[in-house]
């Protein structure tokens, strides 16, 4: 009897998913977002990456903020011939001090990642830590989106950051929130090398 229930839901199960892809049926690329206050938003991000090359994608990314050269995933994708890579930043706030600084450095990288999102060769551009140019008004949010709305018509770009504002959210087909439940750095632990960077 409970194989059969189990069955039965399964069958229903198949026909609603059958039915939504079966209707889902335009292509074009797309926004997605990984907003919120836990660990991942970037690393989700380039998971998606190597995803990408595996499909024989051109990538972009762009760096805010992180300003250091010496993390994994750059050290692995700048050995991948198929991604640009600019690590743009000046740092964390807390550690630059400098507002006008990090609102030079974000409207250059800015600069970069509007030729990443003319560029119809590259299929994925990742802009990670995007979101902290629009909380410390480095960057026009209004003039962001318009650029992204403009990118060619198959290009997929990724947005990552904590508080995402609401237009970039409302702009986006596929918004990530992740929340942090614990974190080893609480604890006392140091960042450690292949998890943290």
């Amino acid at each position: 009897m409970a194989d059969e229930k189990h069955i039965l839901r399964m069958q229903r199960k198949k026909r609603i998913i059958d039915e939504k892809i079966a209707t889902a049926s335009s292509e074009r690329g797309l926004l997605l977002v990984n907003t919120g206050t836990g660990k991942g938003k970037s690393s989700a991000a380039f998971g998606v990456l190597a995803r990408a090359l595996g499909h024989g994608f051109n990538a972009g990314v762009v760096q805010f903020v992180k300003s250091r050269s010496d993390t994994g995933e750059e050290s692995f994708f700048r050995r991948q011939p198929d991604v640009a890579w600019y690590v743009m930043g000046e740092g964390f706030t807390w550690e630059t001090q400098d507002k006008d600084r990090d609102a030079q450095a974000a409207r250059a990288a800015w600069r970069q990642s509007r030729l990443f999102l003319e560029d119809e060769s590259l299929r994925l551009v990742i802009l990670d830590e995007l979101t902290y140019a629009f909380k410390y008004g480095w960057l026009d949010l209004d003039e962001v989106l318009c650029d992204l709305e403009a990118r060619p018509r198959m290009q997929h770009v990724i947005v990552t950051g904590r508080a995402a504002p609401e237009k970039l959210i409302a702009a986006a087909d596929t918004v990530t929130d992740m929340h942090l439940l614990k974190h080893a750095f609480t604890a006392g632990l140091k960042a450690m090398p292949g998890i943290e960077f």
